[in-house]
C-alpha cells in the first residue's frame, strides 16, 4: 500500500514545480470554485470542500466525482549587478481528484480526495562574482529549486439540521524538495582552530582583513545540490457551515500547523571554487611581501602554509552528506460569505489569515556523515553539523471575491478576483524563493452536458510582482539589492459527474 502510495504521488509531482500563488499555496483546486476567484468557504457546491470547508460537503444532495486538471505557466526575472535575465519557461501539471458520498449513513457525508496543493521552484543560470575562470568571464552557475506537496486522504461531515453543520479533514502530506545553487555562509561559521594560531580559527582567518594576514571575505561560498528529500506527514482541518436562509451562507475553517521534516536527502558541497580564489589572494600576499619571489615559489610557499594549516590540497574539498531539512506549513484561519441575489446571480467572499512568521521563519538543515576531511577541518567538525536558512517570512491576509451567473440551464458564467498580501519580507528574498505574486483575475464557465455530466474551465492570471531585496541581503551578498520578478497564468479544467 505505501509503494501504491507513493508511485502516485511521484506520478503526480514529477512535474510539479509549482508557484504557489500566497506563499507556497494554491488560491483553489478546483476549476467551478477558481473561475470565481476561488471562493469556496461558504459555497457549498463541489467535492473539493475537503480542502476549503469540509462542512460543506453535508449539504452536497448528490455523489460527486471530481477530476481537475490545472497548467501552470510562469514568468520570471531577476536583475543585480551582473545579472538581468528571465527564468527558464516551463509549463506544470497541477492534478488533483475527489469523491463525495452524502448520507452515508444518517446525517453524516464522507470525503475521499487527493490534491496537488502548492509549492514552488524556479530554475535560473546566473553569473556570480566567484564563479569566473582564467580570462575573468563568468562560469553560470544553474540555480534550481523545488519545493512541491500533495496530500490525501479522508474528509467527515455532520449536519445537525438543514441550516448547521461540521466537518473534518484528515489527510497525508507529500513533500517532495530540491535546491541548486551557490550557498553562502558567515565565514566565522568556519570553527575549525588552525594548529599554531593561538586558538584563531579558519572563520576568522578568512574574514580578517588583508592588512592583518587574513582573506577579506565577507561570505564563503560552495556549489551546493541538494537532493532527493521527501516527507511525509499529517495535516487536519476543521470547518462550519450554516445556511441562515435560502439566499445566504456562512463558512469557517481552521487549518492546523504541519511539521514536515525531509529526510532521506543527498547533500554535494564544492568549496573548490572559493578555495582557490583564496589560494591565489594568498600568493598575491606572498608575492608582495617577497617581490623576488617567483610565481612557482609562491605556489610552493602558499600551498605549504595550507599543509601546515591541516589542509591537503591534493584532496580537495567537495564533500558529500546526508541530509535532513526540518520546515512547518502554516496554520490558517478563513471566514467565508455566499449570497444568492436571485435565482441566476450569486455573489462570494473568502476572507483567510495565514500564520506564515510561525512557520516559514527559517529552514534547519541537518547534514552529516561528510566525506572531506579538508571541509571537516575547517568547519571543525567530524562531517555533522546544522545550519538554519533564514525565511522570516511574514503573516498574510487573503481577501477573494467572485460572481457566478447562471446563463441558462446548461451554461454558467464566473468572474473573479484575489489579492494576497506578500509574505516574503525584502531581506530573504531571492530567486528560487519567488513567492511573491498578490493579485489575481479569473474567468470561468461551466458547461452541462447533462443532469449528471458538468465541463468546468477556468482561466488565471496572477499579474507580475516586483520586490526589490535589502541592501543587504540575509542570504547571501549576490542578493543586495537585486530584484525578483514572478507572474504566472494557468488554465484550469474539471469534469463532474453527480450521481
Amino acid at each position: 500500500m505505501k509503494r501504491l502510495y507513493l508511485t502516485i504521488a511521484l506520478f503526480c509531482l514529477s512535474s510539479t514545480f509549482s508557484f504557489a500563488q500566497n506563499g507556497i499555496r494554491l488560491i483553489d483546486f478546483n476549476a467551478q470554485s477558481l473561475g470565481r476567484g476561488g471562493t469556496s468557504i461558504a459555497v457549498f457546491d463541489n467535492a473539493s470542500l475537503q480542502l476549503t470547508n469540509p462542512a460543506g460537503l453535508a449539504f452536497l444532495t448528490q455523489k460527486d466525482v471530481d477530476v481537475n486538471f490545472s497548467f501552470m505557466s510562469p514568468s520570471l526575472h531577476f536583475k543585480n549587478s551582473i545579472n538581468d535575465v528571465d527564468g527558464e519557461s516551463n509549463l506544470f501539471p497541477l492534478p488533483s481528484a475527489a469523491f463525495v458520498i452524502p448520507e452515508l449513513a444518517k446525517n453524516w457525508t464522507l470525503g475521499i480526495g487527493f490534491f496537488t496543493t502548492g509549492g514552488m521552484g524556479a530554475d535560473f543560470n546566473l553569473n556570480h562574482t566567484l564563479y569566473t575562470d582564467q580570462n575573468g568571464s563568468y562560469i553560470q552557475q544553474k540555480y534550481h529549486s523545488m519545493l512541491a506537496t500533495m496530500q490525501g486522504g479522508l474528509s467527515v461531515a455532520y449536519k445537525f439540521n438543514e441550516q448547521l453543520s461540521v466537518g473534518l479533514t484528515t489527510h497525508i502530506v507529500y513533500s517532495m524538495m530540491e535546491f541548486q545553487m551557490p550557498y553562502s555562509l558567515n565565514p566565522l561559521a568556519m570553527q575549525g582552530q588552525i594548529p599554531g594560531m593561538n586558538g584563531m580559527t579558519f572563520g576568522q582567518l578568512f574574514a580578517a582583513a588583508p592588512a592583518q594576514g587574513g582573506f577579506g571575505y565577507t561570505e564563503v561560498t560552495a556549489s551546493a545540490n541538494m537532493s532527493e528529500l521527501s516527507a511525509m506527514s499529517f495535516n487536519g482541518r476543521i470547518g462550519i457551515a450554516y445556511k441562515v436562509n435560502d439566499q445566504l451562507n456562512l463558512g469557517f475553517n481552521y487549518t492546523l500547523p504541519t511539521s514536515v521534516n525531509f529526510t532521506g536527502g543527498k547533500a554535494n558541497m564544492d568549496m573548490t571554487q572559493q578555495l582557490n580564489h583564496a589560494f591565489g589572494l594568498a600568493m598575491m600576499g606572498y608575492m608582495a611581501q617577497n617581490p623576488s619571489a617567483t610565481q612557482a615559489e609562491a605556489q610552493g610557499a602558499v600551498m605549504q602554509n595550507f599543509t601546515n594549516m591541516g589542509i591537503d590540497m591534493a584532496a580537495g574539498v567537495i564533500a558529500d552528506y546526508d541530509l535532513e531539512v526540518e520546515l512547518a506549513y502554516p496554520q490558517t484561519f478563513g471566514l467565508g460569505i455566499g449570497y444568492q441575489l436571485n435565482d441566476k446571480l450569486l455573489i462570494a467572499a473568502d476572507f483567510e489569515y495565514l500564520d506564515w512568521s510561525n512557520a516559514f521563519d527559517k529552514m534547519t538543515l541537518k547534514l552529516s556523515n561528510g566525506t572531506s576531511a579538508n571541509i571537516n577541518t575547517m568547519m571543525g567538525n567530524s562531517g555533522e553539523f546544522d545550519m538554519n536558512f533564514p525565511l522570516n517570512w511574514e503573516n498574510s491576509m487573503l481577501m477573494k471575491v467572485g460572481l457566478e451567473y447562471l446563463v441558462n440551464e446548461s451554461l454558467t458564467a464566473r468572474a473573479g478576483y484575489m489579492y494576497g498580501s506578500n509574505p516574503v519580507p525584502s531581506s530573504t528574498i531571492f530567486p528560487v524563493f519567488p513567492a511573491i505574486v498578490e493579485q489575481h483575475i479569473t474567468l470561468g464557465a461551466s458547461y452541462a452536458l447533462n443532469s449528471s455530466i458538468n465541463i468546468n474551465a477556468a482561466w488565471e492570471m496572477g499579474f507580475n510582482n516586483a520586490q526589490t531585496a535589502d541592501a543587504t541581503s540575509l542570504i547571501a551578498n549576490e542578493y543586495n539589492s537585486s530584484t525578483s520578478e514572478l507572474a504566472t497564468q494557468f488554465a484550469h479544467i474539471s469534469f463532474s459527474y453527480r450521481f
